[in-house]
């Protein structure tokens, strides 16, 4: 009888709770898209309960310019590389007055104006990740052979819906060329979460990366904008410029965020092709930012 009456309870249950977590991620999507529709251009969002396997994605199939997001996928494969013994984070390079002619965003030429100074891999990485510096990114490149073994590098890990083929001197020259290194959101978020789960560095270059993404002065007001204090977040940003028509290629932040109740989630934002301005921008980010961290929060 008791047998009878468990099932009974039980099997309704069973029915029941998938349903209430289709609906829950239905509401959850519907929210997102809600927010993303403040603003014109094309909005690709991509988040993940790492602990879970819960996945949400707007605009999959859209190829989104990277910018300096792709500075991360650049760092994984350099650290790859000293993980490999063909580089050393305490590897010196003497930074030279031609290495800083690039007419380009640096705080290294700015800190260095006339070169002549040894920086190591260490300090080149904290420098375009944690500041962009777009000096420091080609020289990297550079040092890792060019954009072809970065791209292989992403490749081999399974992540094929991204390209990497234009350093930042090369973008720098022609506006559609920013084009070329381009991402689906969810190639993004896959390469988010293999980081994440160790599968691609040793424990150090791994500890190394997550702390000069975490580090990072740089778009306060994107991912990290409505966030509690007690959140952790190591993101890459990357921003365009503005054509003659007042359209912005894309304002990017892509990341990890450790919650307050010790559990993360991934995040990618793609906003492209927008005539708003950034302020606007970057509110609507930070607004699909807090959704997915009460969302996930409250599983």
């Amino acid at each position: 009888m008791k047998v009878k009456t468990l099932r009974r309870i039980l099997l309704p249950a069973l029915f029941v709770l998938p349903n209430l977590l289709f609906a829950q991620k239905s509401d959850f999507k519907s929210q997102l898209e809600s927010i993303t529709k403040q603003i014109d251009g094309i909005a690709g969002v991509a988040v993940k309960d790492l602990e879970g396997k819960e996945t949400l994605i707007l605009n999959a199939d859209h190829k989104f310019p990277m910018l300096s997001s792709f500075k991360f996928p650049i760092a994984m494969a350099v650290l790859d590389q000293v993980d490999k013994g063909k580089l050393a984070l305490d590897q010196k390079y003497h930074l030279t007055k031609e290495d800083i002619q690039l007419k380009t965003y640096s705080p290294l030429r700015d800190k260095f104006p006339d070169g002549n100074v040894d920086l190591t891999i260490a300090d080149l990485l904290a420098s375009m990740v944690s500041l962009s510096d777009n000096i420091a990114c080609d020289i990297l490149f550079k040092l890792a052979g060019g954009t072809k073994p970065v791209q292989d590098y992403v490749h081999s890990l399974g992540v094929k819906d991204i390209a990497i083929v234009a350093n930042e001197e090369q973008m720098g020259q022609d506006w559609n060329v920013q084009y070329t290194n381009w991402c689906k959101p969810g190639a993004m978020l896959q390469l988010l979460d293999i980081f994440y789960k160790g599968k691609n560095l040793s424990k150090s270059s791994h500890d190394f990366l997550s702390k000069i993404m975490i580090d990072g002065p740089t778009g306060m007001n994107r991912i990290k904008g409505q966030l509690p204090k007690e959140a952790v977040v190591a993101h890459k940003t990357g921003t365009s410029g503005t054509n003659h028509k007042g359209v912005m290629a894309v304002v990017n932040d892509v990341g990890i965020v450790k919650m307050a109740n010790g559990k993360s989630f991934a995040i990618v934002l793609f906003m492209s092709n927008s005539t708003a301005e950034l302020k606007a921008i970057e509110s609507v980010m930070a607004q699909v930012s807090k959704a997915a961290y009460e969302h996930y929060a409250a599983k």
